[in-house]
């Protein structure tokens, strides 16, 4: 009897590069984008896309919208705008805050352009963990963004 051991390589190259796959992205920071600016979403989508050990998971423009998506798959972290095309950032960040059984307990970071202080304490009493100014600190996003997932792989 003759065996094609090329073909039976190439298989087992490909079920090893799958499985490789699917370790990666289950132990890849999961991230999620809450955002109303196609032209911002598609920005962040692309440079969060291209870090290593980051998964983007989609996006929403409005909570409702964003919810769902966040009860069908949770994930380590999410990014929320505060102003929205339906509902707001504040109503993501406290069913979020009140309703982990639903929603896992992802760390929060809000990015918004009104990044005055009394917002900030506002948000920070529905648990967010991190505060960016739009116009000032997408670097920083970039930034926390990695070393949390960082700190996830633990490297």
């Amino acid at each position: 009897m003759h065996y094609d051991t090329d073909s039976l390589r190439n298989k087992l190259r490909s079920h090893e590069a799958r499985a490789n796959q699917m370790v990666h992205n289950a132990s890849s920071l999961k991230v999620f984008l809450i955002e109303d600016s196609a032209l911002l979403q598609e920005l962040l989508a692309g440079i969060l896309g291209e870090l290593d050990g980051v998964q983007f998971c989609g996006s929403a423009e409005g909570e409702a919208e964003a919810l769902r998506k966040l009860a069908e798959n949770p994930v380590d972290l999410v990014i929320i705008d505060i102003e929205l095309r339906q509902g707001s950032g504040i109503g993501v960040l406290d069913a979020l805050q009140t309703d982990s059984d639903l929603y896992g307990n992802p760390r929060k970071a809000v990015l918004t352009n009104y990044a005055h202080a009394s917002m900030r304490q506002r948000c920070e009493r529905f648990g967010m963990d991190a505060f960016f100014d739009k116009s000032l600190h997408l670097n920083q996003l970039i930034d926390y963004v990695i070393d949390t997932e960082r700190q996830k792989s633990g490297s």
